[in-house]
């Protein structure tokens, strides 16, 4: 299985232990932008040793075909940027995963998560070989809407105190992606 994507100006590729400094710089960078979006983080995971953690447990997953994280990088710099992520995999009759990522908010508006994200779809039913991926996105959250509706998921629903999020249950809007959904024309 391939373990990179390369798009016109990113592209996605599995975190390795080299990649270390430049995750906790992004965590570190970005915790307060990324704190009312996010679940509550222990302080380790703001620490060398926490991403040490973090990085393991995305080669752990992948090894194992249980997820698929990825590091987003620019192009041509080799900048890592953003993550995108693969989980809850479930195989058998539904052949499905959920999605989830983050952008280094200097870097937010270009464009980048979009490409990203349909790297990491495209990994999803291509090299994954799953049928289905589902995104949970706050309400108030209209940049992750439009990324998600920009790669081509649709809504299905309201899921009413989904996610906790910054300590507080958070209503999400439940969007999904199958593979036959993404070989539709774009609209």
């Amino acid at each position: 299985m391939i373990q990179s994507m390369t798009g016109d100006r990113v592209y996605i590729r599995r975190p390795e232990m080299e990649d270390l400094d430049a995750f906790l710089e992004l965590r570190l960078n970005n915790r307060a932008f990324l704190k009312p979006i996010e679940p509550r983080f222990p302080e380790r995971h703001f620490t060398e040793e926490g991403q040490r953690e973090a990085v393991q447990t995305t080669i752990d997953r992948w090894e194992r075909g249980t997820g698929f994280g990825f590091g987003i990088f620019l192009r041509p710099t080799d900048r890592l940027i953003g993550r995108v992520n693969l989980s809850n995999i479930v195989r058998g009759a539904w052949q499905n995963c959920t999605i989830g990522y983050f952008l280094d908010q200097q870097h937010q508006g270009k464009g980048y998560m979009t490409e990203a994200v349909r790297l990491a779809t495209s990994f999803a039913f291509q090299e994954a070989e799953l049928h289905r991926i589902e995104a949970s996105v706050m309400p108030r959250n209209r940049a992750s809407i439009r990324v998600v509706e920009r790669t081509g998921f649709r809504y299905i629903g309201l899921a009413k105190q989904h996610l906790k999020i910054n300590g507080k249950w958070e209503d999400h809007h439940l969007y999904a992606l199958t593979a036959e959904m993404a070989e539709l024309p774009a609209e």
